[in-house]
């Protein structure tokens, strides 16, 4: 599964400005929501349970929120590189900068574990996490994305 077939260029949010976790979710419900024809509301309040479970902040400074939604067509998915880190209650305790959205179809059962999986994968690349710091441009950030080989970031 390559992560291009997951995100748009236009779902990079290159240079967010968010002051708290909660804020940070409302932006990034609000960025899906233009990507998905969901309802913002909606999408936020997936979003917000699942986090009530457990935060979804891996560690190294990178979440992965996600939920299921009726009525994703199809496993998409919001990146934000954040301008400031924000509390996310990470598993390591590091504030995040790096969250990629992750929003699937109810149904999506085995696909959706393996998006979340391929996601996990790049982002704990050492080399991709930099670039992806390294800039504010979208189609940079798409490109080291979806440019990281599975055998590098196994």
């Amino acid at each position: 599964m390559d992560l291009s077939d997951l995100i748009e260029v236009t779902a990079i949010l290159p240079a967010l400005r968010a002051n708290s976790k909660k804020q940070l979710l409302q932006m990034l419900s609000e960025k899906a929501a233009a990507t998905t024809g969901i309802p913002e509301r909606e999408i936020f309040d997936t979003i917000l349970q699942r986090e009530r479970l457990g935060s979804t902040g891996v560690g190294n400074g990178i979440a992965i929120p996600h939920g299921k939604l009726a009525g994703v067509k199809r496993i998409t998915g919001v990146f934000a590189r954040l301008d400031q880190p924000v509390d996310f209650e990470a598993l390591d305790d590091q504030p995040v900068d790096l969250v990629f959205l992750l929003l699937a179809p109810e149904g999506a059962g085995a696909d959706h574990l393996k998006a979340l999986s391929r996601i996990a994968r790049v982002l704990r690349d050492a080399d991709t996490v930099a670039k992806i710091r390294g800039t504010k441009d979208a189609a940079a950030i798409h490109t080291f994305l979806a440019s990281t080989p599975a055998s590098h970031a196994a």
